[in-house]
Protein backbone atom coordinates (compact mmCIF):
# COMPACT_ATOMS: atom_id res chain seq x y z
CA UNK A 1 0.00 0.00 0.00
CA UNK A 2 2.75 2.47 0.96
CA UNK A 3 4.71 1.64 -2.21
CA UNK A 4 1.65 2.32 -4.35
CA UNK A 5 1.23 5.77 -2.84
CA UNK A 6 4.93 6.61 -2.85
CA UNK A 7 5.02 6.10 -6.61
CA UNK A 8 2.82 9.20 -6.84
CA UNK A 9 3.57 10.95 -3.55
CA UNK A 10 7.27 10.58 -2.84
CA UNK A 11 7.13 12.17 0.61
CA UNK A 12 4.31 10.06 2.05
CA UNK A 13 5.27 7.97 5.07
CA UNK A 14 3.70 5.48 7.44
CA UNK A 15 3.58 8.24 10.04
CA UNK A 16 1.63 10.45 7.64
CA UNK A 17 -0.89 7.69 6.98
CA UNK A 18 -1.23 7.00 10.70
CA UNK A 19 -1.91 10.70 11.24
CA UNK A 20 -4.62 10.73 8.57
CA UNK A 21 -6.14 7.66 10.18
CA UNK A 22 -6.11 9.32 13.58
CA UNK A 23 -7.89 12.33 12.06
CA UNK A 24 -10.63 10.02 10.79
CA UNK A 25 -9.95 10.47 7.07
CA UNK A 26 -9.40 6.75 6.51
CA UNK A 27 -10.50 3.79 8.62
CA UNK A 28 -8.85 0.57 7.46
CA UNK A 29 -10.18 -2.76 8.66
CA UNK A 30 -8.22 -4.71 11.29
CA UNK A 31 -7.20 -8.33 11.25
CA UNK A 32 -7.80 -10.56 14.28
CA UNK A 33 -4.26 -9.81 15.42
CA UNK A 34 -4.77 -6.05 15.08
CA UNK A 35 -2.90 -5.38 11.84
CA UNK A 36 -4.35 -2.75 9.52
CA UNK A 37 -5.80 -4.06 6.31
CA UNK A 38 -6.08 -1.36 3.63
CA UNK A 39 -8.55 -2.07 0.84
CA UNK A 40 -8.44 -0.65 -2.67
CA UNK A 41 -11.08 1.88 -1.60
CA UNK A 42 -8.86 2.94 1.32
CA UNK A 43 -5.94 3.52 -1.04
CA UNK A 44 -8.11 5.62 -3.37
CA UNK A 45 -9.36 7.59 -0.39
CA UNK A 46 -5.79 8.30 0.71
CA UNK A 47 -4.88 9.26 -2.85
CA UNK A 48 -7.73 11.77 -2.87
CA UNK A 49 -6.59 13.26 0.45
CA UNK A 50 -2.95 13.53 -0.59
CA UNK A 51 -3.85 15.03 -3.97
CA UNK A 52 -6.14 17.62 -2.36
CA UNK A 53 -3.35 18.62 0.01
CA UNK A 54 -0.63 18.75 -2.62
CA UNK A 55 -2.47 20.29 -5.57
CA UNK A 56 -5.26 22.31 -3.98
CA UNK A 57 -3.74 23.13 -0.56
CA UNK A 58 -7.02 22.22 1.13
CA UNK A 59 -7.02 21.98 4.93
CA UNK A 60 -7.92 18.65 6.49
CA UNK A 61 -11.25 20.01 7.76
CA UNK A 62 -12.38 20.81 4.22
CA UNK A 63 -11.04 17.52 2.86
CA UNK A 64 -12.95 15.67 5.56
CA UNK A 65 -16.14 17.48 4.54
CA UNK A 66 -15.51 16.46 0.92
CA UNK A 67 -14.98 12.84 1.93
CA UNK A 68 -18.20 12.89 3.92
CA UNK A 69 -20.04 14.16 0.84
CA UNK A 70 -18.45 11.44 -1.31
CA UNK A 71 -19.55 8.84 1.24
CA UNK A 72 -23.09 10.04 0.53
CA UNK A 73 -22.66 9.32 -3.17
CA UNK A 74 -21.51 12.70 -4.45
CA UNK A 75 -18.68 12.91 -6.99
CA UNK A 76 -15.37 14.80 -6.67
CA UNK A 77 -15.15 18.05 -8.57
CA UNK A 78 -12.50 18.20 -11.29
CA UNK A 79 -11.79 21.80 -10.34
CA UNK A 80 -11.12 20.95 -6.70
CA UNK A 81 -14.36 22.43 -5.41
CA UNK A 82 -16.83 20.62 -3.20
CA UNK A 83 -18.25 17.35 -4.51
CA UNK A 84 -21.54 17.46 -6.38
CA UNK A 85 -24.27 15.01 -7.32
CA UNK A 86 -23.66 13.02 -10.52
CA UNK A 87 -24.81 14.94 -13.60
CA UNK A 88 -26.33 11.81 -15.11
CA UNK A 89 -28.31 9.27 -13.12
CA UNK A 90 -28.94 5.78 -14.52
CA UNK A 91 -32.12 5.71 -16.58
CA UNK A 92 -33.43 2.98 -18.87
CA UNK A 93 -33.38 3.74 -22.59
CA UNK A 94 -36.97 2.54 -22.96
CA UNK A 95 -39.55 1.19 -20.58
CA UNK A 96 -37.88 -0.02 -17.37
CA UNK A 97 -37.05 -3.61 -16.53
CA UNK A 98 -36.91 -4.90 -12.96
CA UNK A 99 -33.14 -4.41 -12.67
CA UNK A 100 -33.48 -0.72 -13.52
CA UNK A 101 -35.25 -0.08 -10.23
CA UNK A 102 -32.13 -0.98 -8.24
CA UNK A 103 -29.89 1.55 -10.01
CA UNK A 104 -31.76 4.82 -9.89
CA UNK A 105 -29.34 6.66 -7.62
CA UNK A 106 -31.07 5.64 -4.42
CA UNK A 107 -27.63 5.31 -2.81
CA UNK A 108 -27.27 9.09 -2.98
CA UNK A 109 -27.78 11.04 0.22
CA UNK A 110 -28.18 14.70 -0.59
CA UNK A 111 -28.82 17.71 1.58
CA UNK A 112 -31.71 19.93 0.57
CA UNK A 113 -29.39 22.47 -1.02
CA UNK A 114 -27.47 19.76 -2.86
CA UNK A 115 -30.75 18.44 -4.24
CA UNK A 116 -31.82 21.90 -5.37
CA UNK A 117 -28.50 22.51 -7.14
CA UNK A 118 -28.42 19.04 -8.74
CA UNK A 119 -31.95 19.44 -10.10
CA UNK A 120 -31.37 23.04 -11.16
CA UNK A 121 -34.57 24.30 -9.54
CA UNK A 122 -35.50 27.24 -7.36
CA UNK A 123 -36.11 27.05 -3.64
CA UNK A 124 -39.73 28.04 -4.25
CA UNK A 125 -40.31 25.10 -6.62
CA UNK A 126 -38.72 22.70 -4.16
CA UNK A 127 -40.93 24.10 -1.39
CA UNK A 128 -43.99 23.39 -3.53
CA UNK A 129 -42.85 19.88 -4.42
CA UNK A 130 -42.38 19.07 -0.75
CA UNK A 131 -45.66 20.65 0.28
CA UNK A 132 -47.47 18.30 -2.11
CA UNK A 133 -45.37 15.29 -1.03
CA UNK A 134 -43.93 14.86 -4.50
CA UNK A 135 -40.38 15.12 -3.13
CA UNK A 136 -39.91 13.48 0.25
CA UNK A 137 -36.74 13.23 2.33
CA UNK A 138 -35.52 9.82 3.43
CA UNK A 139 -34.59 10.59 7.01
CA UNK A 140 -32.29 13.62 6.84
CA UNK A 141 -31.37 13.26 3.17
CA UNK A 142 -32.77 13.02 -0.35
CA UNK A 143 -31.91 10.30 -2.87
CA UNK A 144 -31.43 10.21 -6.63
CA UNK A 145 -35.14 9.70 -7.24
CA UNK A 146 -35.73 13.13 -5.71
CA UNK A 147 -33.49 14.63 -8.41
CA UNK A 148 -35.42 12.88 -11.17
CA UNK A 149 -38.76 14.00 -9.75
CA UNK A 150 -37.59 17.59 -9.29
CA UNK A 151 -36.17 17.77 -12.82
CA UNK A 152 -39.39 16.36 -14.29
CA UNK A 153 -41.44 18.88 -12.31
CA UNK A 154 -39.25 21.70 -13.62
CA UNK A 155 -39.92 20.54 -17.19
CA UNK A 156 -43.65 20.33 -16.49
CA UNK A 157 -43.47 23.90 -15.18
CA UNK A 158 -42.26 25.07 -18.60
CA UNK A 159 -45.68 24.02 -19.92
CA UNK A 160 -47.51 25.85 -17.14
CA UNK A 161 -48.10 22.68 -15.13
CA UNK A 162 -47.47 23.42 -11.45
CA UNK A 163 -46.65 20.95 -8.65
CA UNK A 164 -50.23 21.09 -7.40
CA UNK A 165 -51.33 19.74 -10.78
CA UNK A 166 -49.01 16.75 -10.36
CA UNK A 167 -50.79 15.34 -7.31
CA UNK A 168 -52.71 12.78 -9.43
CA UNK A 169 -49.35 11.24 -10.38
CA UNK A 170 -48.47 10.84 -6.71
CA UNK A 171 -51.90 9.41 -5.90
CA UNK A 172 -51.63 6.92 -8.77
CA UNK A 173 -48.16 5.88 -7.63
CA UNK A 174 -49.41 5.40 -4.08
CA UNK A 175 -52.23 3.17 -5.30
CA UNK A 176 -49.86 1.11 -7.46
CA UNK A 177 -47.44 0.67 -4.57
CA UNK A 178 -50.30 -0.32 -2.30
CA UNK A 179 -51.36 -3.03 -4.73
CA UNK A 180 -47.78 -4.31 -5.08
CA UNK A 181 -47.31 -4.42 -1.31
CA UNK A 182 -50.44 -6.54 -0.93
CA UNK A 183 -48.84 -9.11 -3.22
CA UNK A 184 -45.29 -9.12 -1.83
CA UNK A 185 -45.99 -8.90 1.91
CA UNK A 186 -44.62 -9.72 4.39
CA UNK A 187 -41.25 -8.90 2.77
CA UNK A 188 -39.94 -7.16 -0.32
CA UNK A 189 -37.81 -9.16 -2.75
CA UNK A 190 -37.07 -9.50 -6.46
CA UNK A 191 -40.79 -9.92 -7.08
CA UNK A 192 -41.27 -6.35 -5.84
CA UNK A 193 -38.96 -4.98 -8.53
CA UNK A 194 -40.61 -7.09 -11.21
CA UNK A 195 -44.06 -5.83 -10.25
CA UNK A 196 -42.83 -2.23 -10.06
CA UNK A 197 -41.39 -2.45 -13.57
CA UNK A 198 -44.61 -4.05 -14.80
CA UNK A 199 -46.67 -1.26 -13.22
CA UNK A 200 -44.61 1.44 -14.96
CA UNK A 201 -44.87 -0.33 -18.32
CA UNK A 202 -48.63 -0.68 -17.92
CA UNK A 203 -48.99 2.97 -16.92
CA UNK A 204 -46.96 4.14 -19.93
CA UNK A 205 -48.96 1.95 -22.30
CA UNK A 206 -52.28 3.20 -20.92
CA UNK A 207 -51.25 6.85 -21.29
CA UNK A 208 -49.95 6.24 -24.81
CA UNK A 209 -53.10 4.38 -25.85
CA UNK A 210 -55.35 7.18 -24.68
CA UNK A 211 -53.30 9.90 -26.34
CA UNK A 212 -53.44 8.03 -29.65
CA UNK A 213 -57.26 7.97 -29.73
Amino acid sequence: MLQLLQAEFADVTISKIRFLEAEGLVTPARTASGYRKFSGADVERLRYVLTAQRDQYLPLKVIKEHLSAMDRGLRPSASGGRPTAPEQLPQPAGLPAAEDFSSYGTELKLTREELREAAGITTDLLDQLESHNLVVARGNHYDGDAILIAKAAAEFAQYGIEPRHLRPFRAAADREVGLIEQVVQPRRDDKTLELAALAVRLHAALVRSRLSR
